[in-house]
């Protein structure tokens, strides 16, 4: 194969991921009012195409023809940079993820460093924008998503080290394939759940969503965005959420591989586990409170970084003294 035609793979592949997570992020804003609202016993979106499916349309178009305002005294350069800092990471991460055994843009022997690498960048996005606003509701989310998100991303990069030690590679085909005897969610199952809480704490969600506190700072690190700008922010957090749940599932939930006896595609597998991991994000939206930041930073540092240490600790001497 020469380099013209791997170039047009390589963009085909490119423009069909990025047009199919464009799809989904959109229809999760749409999937998470619905799913919400029926936990609160009303009936959510119900105007805008049949059971309101044409919503997340509507609301992009508005969003798109909305006036873009740019406050008086900000740094304006910066303040239009940043959400283009936080969207940008959020899809780039895409080029190294592993949606079925044979589908994936590249595969490269360091990927799962490659993700958190690249996805700490987003932090950068959410601190000028909240400098750039020139606004005191804005600098304080920024200033707490900067100390929330630099600290759980070392216990969510500690929290797979377990699995990357039975695995014995960062290449994320190569976990996956180490997970055919078994999931390491059961091997590790301290691991996934100081992962999974340092995953809501990273994407800003319930119960960690201290940023964009919307009882406190009226929405955040964003307060002074309106239109596309707002929207890539919107984007980016939901982009986000997929790409957490996608790592997820590919470290501790066999990724595209099934429970034996149930015939079905690798790809449908893993959209299945996908789908499941997202709910939960939805459902502990619709059922937890805000922790206050004290709490946030106490459970942190005082619970979580010393139980994945613990993880690390056992799981070398396992592998050790049995593998």
């Amino acid at each position: 194969m020469d380099i013209a035609t791997e170039a047009l793979i390589a963009f085909i592949k490119i423009a069909v991921v990025l047009l199919v997570v464009s799809l989904v992020v959109a229809y999760l804003t749409y999937l998470e009012r619905k799913i919400i609202a029926h936990i609160q016993m009303r009936l959510g979106p119900m105007r805008v195409g049949w059971h309101g499916l044409l919503q997340p349309i509507a609301d992009g178009l508005k969003l798109f023809l909305k006036e873009d305002i740019i406050p008086a005294k900000s740094d304006k350069i910066v303040f239009v940079l940043a959400p283009i800092m936080v969207l940008v990471p959020a899809f780039v991460v895409y080029s190294v993820l592993p949606f079925s055994e044979n589908f994936y843009i590249t595969q490269v022997n360091i990927g799962l460093f490659l993700i958190l690498a690249i996805s700490s960048l987003g932090v950068f996005g959410v601190v000028m924008a909240g400098w750039a606003s020139n606004s005191k509701y804005s600098l304080l989310g920024a200033l707490r998503s900067a100390a929330q998100m630099l600290s759980y991303e070392i216990f969510l990069g500690f929290a797979l080290i377990g699995p990357l030690m039975l695995a014995g590679s960062l290449n994320m085909q190569k976990i996956v394939e180490a997970q055919s005897g078994g999931w390491f969610v059961f091997s590790q199952p301290l691991a996934f759940i100081v992962f999974f809480i340092a995953a809501l704490a990273e994407t800003n969600r319930v119960p960690f969503d201290l940023p964009e506190a919307e009882t406190e700072l009226v929405s955040g690190f964003h307060t002074e965005y309106s239109g596309m700008k707002f929207a890539f922010f919107f984007l980016a957090e939901y982009a986000n959420i997929m790409v957490v749940s996608t790592v997820g599932i590919t470290l501790f939930f066999g990724g595209w591989m099934g429970i034996p006896g149930i015939p079905l595609p690798g790809f449908v597998w893993f959209v299945l586990k996908l789908a499941a991991m997202i709910f939960v994000f939805i459902w502990l939206r619709a059922t937890l409170p805000r922790y206050r930041y004290d709490q946030l930073m106490r459970v942190g540092w005082k619970f979580m970084f010393p139980l994945v240490l613990i993880n690390i600790f056992l799981t070398g001497l396992i592998k050790y003294l049995f593998l």
